[in-house]
């Protein structure tokens, strides 16, 4: 495994006094792409939760770059590099495509903040044409490709990818995963992708990891994962 990004050790979390997660073991190394597969309630969003600081830590820690990040505030762990798309992109409806970027920018000045979006804008020419058109207004491809972008203008070192796929017609979902694989390479980026398409996830995917019932259970080689009995019963072939 390349140099280590992210380390999660004994991670416990949950929802007040439900438990969902009861120790999560793993790593991600930096410019790696791990992929999470499992059935619905597993713990799959909970973990990207946890991750982000959305969800409190009740035990175990999160690492980033060596420091211990498990008490850190979403906001701090934002600006220590971790990115996090959620499912359902929740973009500002109301404000256009540039705004909703122009947001994810604000602790830049104005002429970095545009140059960065520019920057992004190029990974991601689709959302050129349409920079006036308010988020709520956009198809949902568009507006997973907005998350993204919006994700991206923070200048992530860690992503987090909560079912990226959903409700998104193929050919945007093609070039989603393109984008994503050409990422991974040129920037060192790492991303934690949790995903139901066993066709994208074995795509991108450095290693799968399998979860059941709040523990992390198995890892797969993605180029394997199509023959795997594990994973075609989880996504239910």
């Amino acid at each position: 495994m390349p140099p280590e990004l992210l380390r999660v050790s004994g991670l416990k979390s949950g929802y007040g006094r439900i438990p969902i997660l009861f120790g999560i073991d793993f790593a991600v190394g930096k410019g790696e792409f791990v992929g999470i597969l499992g059935h619905n309630g597993m713990g799959k969003t909970t973990l990207l939760r946890t991750l982000m600081g959305h969800l409190k830590t009740t035990a175990g820690s999160i690492w980033l770059a060596g420091e211990n990040i498990s008490d850190l505030p979403p906001e701090q762990r934002a600006r220590r590099g971790i990115g996090y798309v959620p499912q359902g992109r929740q973009i500002f409806p109301a404000l256009s495509v540039l705004e909703n970027l122009r947001v994810a920018a604000f602790r830049l000045s104005k002429a970095a903040a545009q140059r960065k979006i520019n920057e992004v804008l190029e990974e991601l020419p689709r959302l050129k044409p349409i920079l006036a058109r308010t988020g709520g207004a956009l198809s949902g491809g568009e507006q997973q490709i907005l998350a993204l972008a919006r994700c991206l203008c923070a200048s992530p070192r860690l992503m987090l990818l909560d079912e990226p796929t959903e409700g998104v017609q193929p050919s945007i979902c093609d070039e989603i995963q393109l984008l994503l694989g050409q990422l991974a390479k040129r920037s060192g980026l790492s991303i934690v992708l949790v995903e139901q398409n066993l066709d994208f996830i074995s795509a991108l995917s450095n290693r799968v990891l399998i979860i059941r019932k709040g523990l992390l259970t198995d890892e797969l080689h993605a180029a394997s994962l199509h023959e795997s009995a594990v994973a075609s019963a989880l996504v239910g072939r």
